[in-house]
């Protein structure tokens, strides 16, 4: 890969409105993402997206490890290195294990999942291959799901599909201490 296609906006370069939205969704010693700081180059559309991105992120109602193997799937499947880097950290707080997290590469169908997290990988594949859900999988869902969360299965996945989208796009580098290939090498382009 190249450099980003579109650099992050510099500090300097925002707006008091973007500062105080970028200061508040900083990391750590008040690290801004890349992710954030590109798309400061269209703030009004980096407000917005916000908004969406902390419900499917924090206030969603789908339980936080739930949340990560479907977000993990998505950046897969689109082979985003920056959304799977960065969702590695994040996966790893909510429990989930490096073996687990390499195994989300290889789909619902390797050994060793349990059904209904196996459920979860299915729904991101079929929602990344044909903008639908099966009914088998739409039901499985249902076995422990509500109506509401399998909502959020549906956005969780494609927010993270966009994101990915747009990571990849702009060719947004990692963020410093994410590893390049956070336990499994990721898939190169073509």
């Amino acid at each position: 890969m190249e450099g980003p296609r579109l650099a992050p906006k510099p500090e300097s370069e925002w707006d008091d409105e973007t500062r105080g939205l970028l200061a508040r969704n900083a990391v750590g010693e008040g690290q801004v993402l890349n992710i954030f700081a590109t798309l400061a180059h269209h703030p009004k559309l980096l407000k917005r997206w916000m908004v969406f991105g902390a419900h499917v992120l924090a206030k969603s109602t789908l339980p936080a490890r739930d949340r990560e193997l479907l977000i993990l799937r998505a950046g897969w499947r689109c082979r985003s290195a920056y959304e799977w880097g960065q969702h590695v950290v994040i996966a790893r707080r909510t429990g989930i294990s490096d073996e687990e997290i390499a195994r989300v590469a290889l789909g619902a169908d390797a050994a060793g999942w349990d059904p209904f997290d196996a459920t979860l990988l299915r729904a991101a594949d079929e929602l990344h291959d044909d903008s639908t859900l099966s009914d088998a999988t739409w039901d499985s869902l249902g076995d422990r799901y509500d109506d509401q969360q399998r909502l959020d299965v549906i956005f969780a996945v494609g927010q993270y599909q966009l994101v990915s989208m747009a990571l990849n796009a702009l060719r947004v580098e990692r963020d410093d201490g994410i590893a390049d290939d956070p336990i499994v090498p990721f898939p190169t382009r073509d």
